[in-house]
């Protein structure tokens, strides 16, 4: 009787030690747990009353949901893959930060983050800077309010998309050494709206710039840009092309600036099919008083463009403008004429 039992505990201590290291998962989640939904409630009705704390838990592929409410704190997302932030609303989802400059992180030094989708919220600035996206890849935010900077450093395959970005008194959206689209949003009142730098590669298409200080649209040093179907009004300048930098702008409307398009003496800038409408001048050489004869695209469109009421931002065309079917485009600008007969 004593070998039997002797033999049987034998046997589960064997079991033990050979199934246990098998099932273990390195970061410590059970190996049947799929992905998670984490509940952040300042009030205390969700699993965390932290953005942060919910994100320091999450494994990869779990998705933190965001209350409506003030979250005074800053947020960092580093170290994880395939995570969604998604807030009740930027109406109603508020995170203002505490102490550091940048109340949003989206990597950090050296450490990045990928496949980190955020949508839902309002992020206000904090030191002049609003958000950091920092040696990370495939970087999605919609739906946004952003009251600040948005700035990404080493970054790829960074997607803004209907957002709302303004109140800077620097830049809106800067890009160093970065891959990244621009898609459908409202970029206003601040110091340059987009400034594109580094060996930057971004495409900006469809988005409204409006009421920047300075330019709405600076692309420098040895950077890349494509601006399709844009409306860039009512900035210091439209867009300028510095340094060595190499562009294409075609589709757009750039009016009610100073001056439509600027260009430096090393840049390169292709344009074609655009709607140009400034108080100064269309187009302008940095080392020449006056380039316009030599700059001009022969596509281009000089004119009023006859939005629906410029005076309170509604850059809409009506249905008498002259930028309907131009080139490829059925119309020029990023908003859709409205109808003749509603």
């Amino acid at each position: 009787m004593r070998t039997t039992i002797r033999v049987v505990l034998m046997a589960g201590l064997w079991l033990s030690w050979a199934v246990g290291p098998a099932l273990a998962i390195p970061d410590g989640k059970p190996a049947s747990q799929g992905p998670r939904t984490l509940v952040v409630a300042g009030d205390g009705s969700g699993q965390f009353t932290s953005i942060q704390d919910a994100i320091d838990d999450a494994h990869d592929g779990d998705t933190v949901q965001v209350k409506a409410g003030e979250y005074r704190e800053d947020v960092t997302i580093h170290s994880k893959e395939r995570l969604k932030l998604i807030g009740a609303g930027a109406d109603r989802v508020k995170v203002l930060g505490r102490e550091r400059v940048g109340v949003f992180h989206i990597g950090k030094w050296p450490y990045g983050a990928t496949d980190i989708d955020i949508s839902g919220l309002t992020i206000y600035e904090h030191g002049g800077h609003a958000m950091g996206i920092f040696n990370g890849r495939n970087i999605r935010l919609h739906h946004v309010r952003i009251n600040g900077m948005v700035f990404g450093q080493q970054v790829q395959d960074v997607r803004i998309e209907q957002c709302d970005i303004g109140g800077s008194e620097t830049t809106g959206v800067q890009f160093a050494d970065s891959q990244a689209t621009l898609v459908d949003n409202y970029i206003h009142d601040n110091d340059h709206g987009v400034l594109i730098a580094g060996k930057s590669d971004v495409r900006l298409e469809r988005n409204v710039i409006v009421r920047s200080l300075f330019e709405g649209v600076v692309v420098t040093d040895k950077a890349r840009a494509i601006l399709v179907s844009n409306t860039i009004v009512k900035n210091g300048g439209g867009a300028a092309f510095l340094g060595a930098s190499s562009s294409v702008a075609s589709g757009n409307i750039v009016g009610l600036n100073k001056v439509g398009f600027l260009l430096g003496p090393s840049s390169l800038a292709t344009l074609s099919t655009n709607a140009l409408y400034n108080s100064e001048s269309e187009y302008r050489r940095t080392d020449l008083a006056d380039g316009q004869a030599e700059l001009k695209g022969e596509s281009d469109i000089v004119g009023d463009p006859l939005f629906v009421d410029p005076g309170k931002d509604d850059f809409r065309l009506r249905p008498e403008t002259p930028l309907l079917r131009r080139g490829e485009f059925a119309y020029l600008g990023a908003l859709p004429p409205i109808n003749r007969h509603p």
